[in-house]
């Protein structure tokens, strides 16, 4: 005997939907860490000194 119409589960399209864009915006990367990656690096004069120094010492030129 087959079930009644209303026995019948119901599309889950809209749970999909949901948990596809809940998951693509968990995946993205927060908006205050590209502020924080694009934001000037501060150096003083003697911490690029060294980076020059070591970047000698390492064989790069130029």
């Amino acid at each position: 005997m087959a079930k009644h119409i209303s026995d019948r589960p119901r599309s889950q399209a809209h749970l999909r939907l949901r948990e596809f864009t809940r998951h693509e915006r968990e995946s993205a990367v927060h908006p205050a860490v590209l502020a924080l990656r694009n934001r000037p690096k501060l150096r003083s004069q003697d911490s690029r000194k060294a980076a020059e120094f070591l970047r000698i010492d390492r064989g790069r030129t130029a």
